[in-house]
């Protein structure tokens, strides 16, 4: 099984930057589609950014896009967030999610992924 892990949430200010990082534990996500999804309290869960395994394809949310990047490590073993330019109505549970490689993704699609972190709390103060 693929247990992904998320790492870098926390409380920041309104223009604030944080680094969300997943990982997974005991294999490589060299081979994986990538994707970070948010939901807020009483909100469905929306697409934020998706990264194909080979980076050949990058796809984000209208809302993030110029403020948020996602990327993978040298080694395509870890895959981050970067979110800058925070505002209150980015705060939500993050997750990172996971799919094997395979013929042109609907990476912006929740069904595409077979595998979920369990989340990590970013909150953003006005």
């Amino acid at each position: 099984q693929v247990q992904l892990v998320e790492s870098g949430g926390g409380l920041v200010q309104a223009g604030g930057s944080l680094r969300l990082s997943c990982v997974a534990s005991g294999r490589s996500l060299n081979r994986y589609n990538m994707g970070w999804f948010r939901q807020a309290p009483g909100k469905e869960r929306e697409f934020v950014a998706g990264i194909m395994w080979n980076s050949v394809g990058i796809w984000y949310a209208d809302s993030v896009n110029g403020r948020f990047t996602i990327s993978r490590n040298n080694v395509e073993t870890s895959v981050y967030l970067q979110m800058n330019r925070l505002r209150p109505e980015d705060t939500a549970i993050y997750y990172c999610a996971a799919v094997q490689g395979g013929i042109v993704p609907n990476l912006r699609d929740q069904s595409e992924y077979d595998y979920w972190g369990q989340g990590t709390q970013v909150t953003v103060s006005s």
